[in-house]
């Protein structure tokens, strides 16, 4: 099965100025991502904030150009296609947002808060658009008569579901969610990813899943890809990960999560700060931080490379198979 999503080597650096004669400094948000996203298939990027989590995450919606690297949609170029095909992969791909009291118009009903996306890409008519926007409200567990409300009549679940609703309007494959439960309670953050779980099952889209919350990423994951400094350090199957993850930094992340339960590595303390993005270390990014660090780690940068299922940029990986 061919990937809707295909991601090499996409790079984002942004330019900072400190002053008028001053060169720029460059801040690599993203250092060299890869992915591949199955139909069905969710990919969970996770990682500590200002990892580079939600710049991925722009790149793949197109709402940022990467600076360099590869990104393939739905079988067509997305950083050089035409503006017909550019349209219509600005329909396959949508976003879902982190905070539903800010994503939605307090100004207008529900109805036409999700009808707006018809209007703008199709030439459905108004009765057509109308039965849509109630099928979809079915679908995310509402009624017809909500189409009829404001968003400041909803509580914060029924919002992320109305969100949701709005993003699947145009028929996406793929749906980017940036940290969408983060804002709910954990009930109904529950909910939210059950009704995620069935609206993949019956379309068949593909989920890119931002979030910081390991609890969350190992209930509705496929595919994991953890993030340090703009780099992935380590990439592949969730169980694989969650099992027995070999990156010092993921080992670090999941012990540090109570809800997990089961099997974990041993708990330790991760000291210090982030490096600065503007001055990344010349080794391994986490080097600075890294309980297991030798010189080897501070004087090269360990390639991303295939490990028991899956890649990790360790030197040391293979010591943490059986630990």
């Amino acid at each position: 099965m061919s990937a809707l999503v295909v991601a090499r080597d996409l790079v984002q650096v942004y330019k900072n100025r400190t002053g008028y004669f001053e060169p720029p400094q460059e801040l690599r948000a993203v250092g060299g991502i890869s992915f591949e996203i199955q139909s069905g298939r969710t990919l969970a990027v996770v990682g500590e904030s200002g990892c580079g989590k939600s710049t991925l995450a722009r790149m793949v919606t197109m709402i940022e150009k990467p600076t360099s690297g590869d990104l393939t949609i739905d079988g067509s170029n997305a950083l050089n296609a035409p503006t017909e095909e550019r349209h219509h992969l600005r329909r396959a791909v949508q976003f879902v947002f982190q905070n539903p009291y800010g994503s939605l118009n307090p100004r207008r009903k529900i109805g036409t808060i999700l009808e707006d996306p018809l209007i703008i890409n199709t030439k459905l008519s108004a009765k057509d658009r109308s039965d849509k926007v109630i099928d979809m409200l079915r679908r995310v567990g509402l009624g017809p008569d909500h189409a009829r409300r404001y968003p400041h009549m909803f509580s914060g679940g029924q919002r992320q579901r109305i969100a949701i609703a709005r993003a699947l309007m145009l028929n996406p494959k793929i749906v980017v969610a940036d940290e969408p439960v983060s804002a709910l309670d954990v009930s109904v953050q529950a909910q939210v990813l059950n009704l995620m779980t069935d609206l993949q099952n019956q379309f068949g889209l593909a989920y890119m899943f931002i979030s910081h919350d390991l609890a969350v990423v190992q209930f509705i994951a496929h595919d994991v890809l953890v993030m340090y400094l703009g780099i992935a350090v380590e990439h592949g199957p969730k169980d694989a990960i969650f099992d027995k993850p070999l990156h010092p930094y993921t080992r670090a992340l999941i012990a540090a999560t109570p809800s997990l339960g089961g099997k974990r590595p041993e708990r330790h303390v991760v000291k210090g700060e982030v490096p600065s993005p503007l001055d990344t270390p010349k080794g391994c990014v986490f080097a600075a931080r890294c309980p297991h660090v030798t010189d080897l780690c501070r004087a090269e940068r360990p390639p991303l490379r295939p490990v028991a299922q899956r890649l990790v940029a360790c030197h040391y990986a293979e010591q943490f198979l059986n630990g």
